[in-house]
């Protein structure tokens, strides 16, 4: 996903001169070739994520299109105050860009966990948050991110993620797709983890249960349009995050359904509880450890089905 944002950055701003690209000191052997092609476009701050969205704001309100890149954890947490009070309140055209979402850097620990990124983002006014489902989209998701005018956080994987298109696709803010059809349940999902369930619907399958997975890259706005048809003609709903379940994707989606009086037989947020991962693995483990992988939720939706959740 690195890879593919950062190849769709570098064909924009070889149209656009406006767009730079500044780093928390994240990204080498990655962002080499830009820096070299676009050096008057390109600002390594150091380590100071807070400077960092600082300076973009002012770029912004000059008229440029600034990009801040670094570390999920960093680019949310840290930089809260400066995302709040430089870029939203000013509805600056400053594009968040968080690395690692979830377990990205899951050797690192607890400190490098990404999980309450989206929850945080989700409270400012003015933020749209954008969570691509494979590499493919991601590219599609950047240049549209660069074309809206204001506030984008933008949530990457950090390497490897399989494909789930096989081309790039058509991509519109605000705007979700069904990849599976199925009536018996609907795992509604967001991010790259969304390949796991994909892998769930196989399993399910085997077991006479039809699961309809529905990809929402953005967080917000939702897309309603489509919740609302899910809504009304399955009667289970699992939602899917690679991320705290407090203040989340799926919360979210809950509000969404109560505000909006639709009935379901069964609803549940699939994600990480309300505590620290202070485990130690590969991003595979951890997300096994909290029943985030095809397995897992083949279980946690079939439990569903049959009421013993």
């Amino acid at each position: 996903m690195r890879n593919s944002f950062i190849n769709a950055v570098e064909g924009q701003a070889e149209r656009d001169s406006d767009i730079m690209f500044l780093t928390a000191d994240l990204g080498f052997q990655m962002i080499e070739s830009f820096a070299k092609r676009f050096p008057r476009q390109f600002l390594n701050v150091g380590i100071a994520e807070a400077n960092m969205v600082g300076v973009a704001a002012g770029m912004a309100l000059m008229g440029k299109l600034p990009i801040c890149y670094t570390i999920a954890t960093f680019m949310t947490m840290r930089t809260y105050e400066q995302v709040r009070n430089d870029v939203c309140l000013h509805e600056a055209n400053v594009k968040i860009v968080g690395v690692g979402g979830g377990f990205g850097y899951s050797m690192y620990g607890p400190t490098h966990h990404p999980l309450e990124d989206m929850a945080i983002m989700r409270t400012l006014p003015e933020m749209v948050i954008l969570s691509p489902i494979d590499p493919n989209q991601t590219a599609a998701a950047a240049r549209a991110m660069l074309k809206h005018n204001g506030p984008v956080y933008l949530r990457l994987g950090k390497k490897g993620e399989p494909a789930i298109y096989t081309k790039e696709p058509r991509f519109q803010i605000g705007q979700g797709a069904v990849l599976k059809e199925g009536g018996d349940i609907a795992i509604i999902s967001t991010g790259p983890i969304t390949y796991e369930a994909l892998k769930a619907a196989e399993i399910l399958h085997q077991d006479g249960i039809e699961l309809c997975v529905v990809a929402l890259p953005t967080v917000k706005p939702l897309d309603v349009v489509l919740l609302d048809e899910i809504g009304r003609k399955i009667p289970y709903i699992l939602t899917l995050e690679e991320g705290t379940i407090m203040g989340g994707f799926g919360s979210a989606i809950a509000s969404y359904y109560l505000e909006r009086g639709i009935h379901l037989k069964g609803f549940y947020r699939l994600g990480t509880p309300d505590r620290f991962v202070k485990r130690i693995g590969s991003a595979d483990y951890l997300r096994g450890q909290f029943g985030l992988d095809g397995a897992g939720i083949a279980r946690t939706a079939s439990d569903m089905v049959s009421n013993r959740r």
